[in-house]
């Protein structure tokens, strides 16, 4: 049985292109392969942990081998435990909507938490860093309000610090096998919202086909 983690970084409920999308896809991987367990972390309802001061007193000991204080050790294991839930999926898909040209601050809360030393990435003086989500796969949907394609009215090359710093992001802690679809135009109206949505539900059934072989059990899906 494996296991799919979407992490959704939109507020919306309602008329979210990249929840919707990734949502998608997850039902069509589902169908295809019944014996996924689906997990949820729904950032926005998540009380996720201040990076303060003993975080990153933890963060500076665990650098030069000091023995953490207890606060320090709750800190950091708060850390390790909010990261475990990558580390023990084999799929992880992420539904990211376009935020003044990167991702909600929410997702960037996560990513400052999760990414830590000995957490997500080694580093040797020799060998320099190391990715330690190895042989996962991952699923990304971004959702854009505007067409961010090469050659739109939009200046994409310069403004599109979406889908770039995600992907080096998961390049970094180890994830090579990612797999993307982009939703835009999403404030074009009704017709070009639609039809936008319909071929990246399309895609998402693509991919959905590709990542696993067949499973026989039913699947079950949680909230965290």
């Amino acid at each position: 049985m494996s296991t799919v983690l979407h992490i959704a970084s939109s507020p919306r409920r309602q008329r979210s292109a990249s929840l919707e999308i990734a949502q998608a896809f997850i039902s069509h991987y589902c169908q295809r392969y019944p014996a996924t367990e689906v997990k949820t972390l729904d950032l926005w309802r998540m009380d996720l942990p201040e990076f303060d001061e003993d975080a990153m007193a933890a963060k500076y000991a665990g650098l030069s081998d000091t023995p953490l204080t207890e606060t320090q050790k709750s800190a950091w294991d708060g850390l390790r435990s909010l990261a475990d839930h990558l580390h023990e999926a084999d799929i992880l898909i992420f539904s990211i909507p376009l935020w003044n040209f990167g991702i909600p601050y929410k997702l960037k809360h996560f990513i400052d938490l999760v990414s830590q030393k000995d957490i997500l990435f080694s580093f040797d003086a020799e060998e320099g860093f190391g990715g330690l989500l190895n042989n996962k796969k991952a699923v990304v949907v971004y959702a854009r309000g505007l067409d961010y394609t090469a050659g739109s009215f939009t200046p994409a090359q310069e403004f599109d610090f979406q889908k770039p710093y995600f992907e080096s992001w998961l390049k970094f802690v180890g994830v090579t096998d990612v797999s993307s679809v982009v939703v835009e135009k999403t404030l074009f109206g009704s017709d070009i919202d639609t039809e936008s949505r319909r071929r990246a539900d399309r895609e998402a059934q693509q991919i959905a086909a590709q990542l696993a072989p067949p499973c026989s059990k039913q699947h079950t899906s949680s909230a965290i």
